[in-house]
């Protein structure tokens, strides 16, 4: 186990100056703090979404703030096409010619049901977004991380995701998926690229999908998205090179 801890890091004020890096789920909650973060630090930041409006509103945040222009990539992982894929791999390697960080942050909770009751569309629906999609965009993507001196591939993980709790079904199964997907992928780059993968757990955080997942919980007693972005930065810059292959909460306990 690495000795890096990145709830520990503090980025200086241009730690991602000059990086490019892409944000899936950029448009609200997690997704939405991380892009201003990183932008904040100096980051060109692609927005991948599939809300052009909200999308918008982040890359108007980002201008006023006064960080580099950001770039918006509309993409609806649930029903994106291979073509859709290559549409932006191909656009990312020709604006900037390689991307230095790849932030995988969408994704559905579906239902929380008995896996017995389970609706079987919809775990489908949330298997596609949260596992096949994140997998489709890294592998279209690799190229492009291939030709930075120093990438980072980073997994929004879950605490059900590394250990199962009852009735989580599709969105815990997705979890644990993706952190088999991060240690396979870092197993595969460790070596031969300068692309590290890592998973990071932000914990309890107050987002519409944490209202959806606990309706009766009051959400001003949750820590705001903002405050969880510290560890993203640090595990997308130079601090954390070489560390791969490794599950990261952002607040401790989580």
């Amino acid at each position: 186990m690495n000795s890096f801890d990145p709830q520990n890091h503090v980025a200086s004020l241009d730690e991602l100056k000059g990086r490019v890096v892409a944000i899936t789920g950029a448009s609200s909650g997690i997704g939405r703090a991380v892009a201003l973060a990183c932008a904040r630090h100096g980051a060109n930041v692609i927005l991948i979404g599939r809300n052009a409006r909200k999308l918008e509103g982040v890359h108007t945040e980002i201008e006023t703030a006064g960080g580099p222009e950001p770039i918006i990539a509309l993409l609806d992982l649930e029903k994106a096409l291979a073509a859709d894929y290559d549409k932006l791999a191909a656009a990312v390697l020709e604006r900037f010619g390689r991307l230095d960080g790849l932030v995988h942050n969408a994704g559905l909770l579906g239902t929380l049901a008995p896996i017995e009751h389970y609706d079987v569309p919809t775990w489908c629906r949330v298997m596609h977004v949260n596992v096949t999609a994140a997998f489709a965009l890294t592998q279209v993507l690799l190229p492009a991380l291939k030709r930075s001196p120093d990438a980072s591939v980073l997994f929004t993980a879950s605490g059900v995701g590394r250990r199962g709790r009852a009735y989580w079904g599709a969105y815990a199964a997705s979890k644990f998926a993706l952190e088999g997907m991060s240690q396979v992928l870092s197993a595969e780059l460790e070596g031969i690229s300068a692309v590290r993968v890592n998973t990071l757990n932000p914990g309890r955080v107050r987002t519409m999908m944490r209202r959806q997942a606990y309706p009766a919980e009051d959400l001003n007693t949750l820590p705001l998205p903002e405050t969880v972005t510290g560890p993203y930065v640090a595990l997308l810059g130079p601090a954390s090179r070489g560390v791969t292959g490794e599950a990261f909460n952002c607040q401790t306990g989580s």
